[in-house]
């Protein structure tokens, strides 16, 4: 199975960059791993929120395959502990599609589309954080769900 971490925009935080770098050079080893970074929006600040949802879910769609299985990570997605988490990979991995997408949405979250398009939506948190410390949390989570599945020391009960 391909897993591949999308997002909207790039991450201004040279601490996050450095962060997810590690951590998707760590992911390699499980499997096909890629991270895509869609383009802003152009004149996105010029345009209402509701707008630039639109769009970028639009630039979003018209990236996707038909059998793509898409995840959002939404604030109002089911949520998991780091175990059901990895119980969760582990059997897209065993019985899933051929790629497993996970989106993080822009600033202002979704568009109606998306939320129809999706497959699934999970939450990291009940809390909010910002869309670009999302890329980070997630793929230290994506890692240790990995390490999980395989048995190895990383993660802590």
């Amino acid at each position: 199975m391909n897993i591949e971490l999308w997002w909207i925009g790039k991450t201004n935080f040279p601490y996050l960059k450095e962060g997810t770098a590690i951590y998707e050079k760590r992911l390699k080893k499980y499997g096909p791993f890629k991270i895509i970074e869609l383009a802003d929006v152009k004149f996105g600040s010029k345009l209402s929120k509701q707008e630039l949802k639109q769009k970028e879910g639009k630039e979003v769609l018209k990236k996707l395959n038909k059998k793509d299985f898409l995840i959002l990570l939404d604030e109002n997605g089911k949520a998991h502990n780091s175990i059901e988490f990895a119980k969760r990979i582990g059997q897209l991995k065993m019985n899933g599609p051929a790629k497993v997408i996970f989106l993080i949405g822009g600033a202002y979250g979704f568009s109606d589309e998306m939320y129809n398009r999706a497959n699934q939506k999970i939450s990291l948190s009940k809390m909010t954080f910002s869309h670009q410390m999302i890329r980070l949390f997630f793929i230290e989570q994506l890692y240790r769900a990995n390490t999980i599945i395989n048995k190895e020391p990383y993660h802590h009960s």
